[in-house]
């Protein structure tokens, strides 16, 4: 028998964002066997690192059903931030370790309910952007799409 969780269900998510901040994007690509689907979306105002958490979590959110999980992402900021550094966030009452309020603690919460409350089984990678591994050039396509829809311009 197979189960949601013996299928490996693969995401790839980015981020993007003209101007730091400014109009931005968030792009996911997912694969699951033969099956591929495409989201994307944005804002108008808001900055790259809060757009990769969106990626990311809109990822979680498209999950129907517990799978085992690898999510590609070039963004160090929220792999690291989600694999080693947010215990110590929420343990500090979220705060950084040098006693700053953590940015982007909105989104971060909201990820670390997805992770904690989900039956995923989620592996965390990071591959280097803008240097042809084609799931992260699609994500970035995306993001980049997400830009232009944010501006109503698709």
């Amino acid at each position: 028998m197979n189960t949601s969780l013996e299928q490996k269900v693969v995401i790839y998510t980015d981020g993007a964002c003209k101007g730091n901040p400014g109009p931005g994007g968030w792009g996911v690509y997912l694969r699951l066997g033969d099956v591929e689907k495409d989201l994307f979306g944005g804002e108008l105002l808001t900055t790259n690192n809060r757009m990769e958490l969106t990626a990311v979590i809109e990822s979680l959110n498209a999950l129907k059903r517990p799978c085992t999980v690898a999510i590609y992402m070039d963004s160090e900021y929220v792999r690291q931030g989600i694999t080693q550094w947010i215990q110590g966030w929420k343990a500090r009452g979220w705060k950084t370790a040098a006693k700053q309020p953590v940015k982007n603690i909105d989104l971060w919460m909201k990820l670390d309910d997805l992770v904690q409350n989900s039956e995923h089984s989620i592996q965390w990678h990071w591959v280097k952007g803008h240097a042809g591994d084609p799931g992260n050039e699609r994500a970035d396509e995306l993001a980049n799409k997400g830009v232009l829809k944010a501006q109503g311009l698709i």
